[in-house]
């Protein structure tokens, strides 16, 4: 049996998966941590890592940039590998990360939609392809609770298409302020807020006379659970430290 904890199990998404682990043969979750410690009775919730001292194969952090820095501790403590699907951390929660990466197997996405890491190879390769000719601009959008801007998966787009572009690119997030001509090396970024949208990720190539888009909608937040608990599962069975992500799990399901 997989035992799994859940961090952020009150949480919107912390329900999904909860409801997700429930209907699946061969793993169960046995804490949740939240700093809303109601229990529906499934399982304990404790609003500290470190007061639960049972057995726990893999972590799935679904909470608060905030608590990040108390689970890494935990994980890298106890040795359980940990599936952060938490965004908006700080460039010293990132190091931090990277860090307990050496200690612990740690599996960290922008976005743990299967559909969204296809499209990050289909904007590599776009991205080779097109080169300078085309400008970049990506918009995404989401539910007016949701804290950061630009979600993490925005950023991660934006990532795969600097990679695959000649030239080093800006990220731009706002253009209030300035009144020139737009620079040919920009990757433009800009943040929806409104409503219920669950998400919505669109990556425009302009050029001259043509305009390029490659478009992901999540209908539903079930997307992203089920891209969780696959990671989890495929992360008990890791004993490498390391930092993984949903490419490795795409590539297992080939093996």
């Amino acid at each position: 049996m997989l035992k799994i904890a859940l961090s952020g199990c009150n949480g919107r998404m912390g329900h999904v998966i909860a409801d997700i682990v429930s209907t699946r043969e061969g793993m169960e979750i046995v804490a949740g941590f939240d700093i809303n410690t109601a229990s529906s009775g499934a399982f304990p919730v404790f609003d500290d890592p470190f007061a639960f001292d049972g057995a726990c194969d893999v972590i799935i952090d679904f909470s608060n940039a905030s608590s990040t820095d108390r689970l890494l501790d935990y994980a890298v403590q106890r040795g359980i590998p940990a599936v952060i699907c938490t965004t908006g951390h700080s460039a010293e929660q990132l190091d931090k990360i990277r860090a307990a990466s050496a200690k612990v197997p740690l599996f960290r996405s922008g976005n743990m939609s299967i559909g969204i890491n296809l499209m990050t190879e289909l904007l590599r390769k776009s991205a080779a392809v097109l080169g300078d000719k085309y400008d970049v601009e990506i918009i995404e959008k989401h539910h007016n609770q949701k804290l950061d801007a630009p979600s993490g998966t925005a950023l991660m787009l934006a990532d795969a298409v600097a990679d695959a572009l000649p030239y080093e690119a800006e990220y731009v997030y706002d253009r209030h302020e300035r009144r020139e001509k737009r620079p040919a090396h920009e990757i433009g970024i800009s943040a929806i807020r409104g409503g219920t949208i669950v998400g919505e990720h669109t990556v425009m190539f302009c050029g001259r006379d043509e305009i390029i888009e490659i478009k992901h909608t999540a209908l539903s937040r079930e997307v992203f659970a089920v891209g969780a608990v696959d990671a989890a599962a495929y992360m008990a069975g890791c004993a490498q430290p390391g930092i993984y992500d949903m490419n490795d799990v795409i590539a297992s399901r080939g093996k």
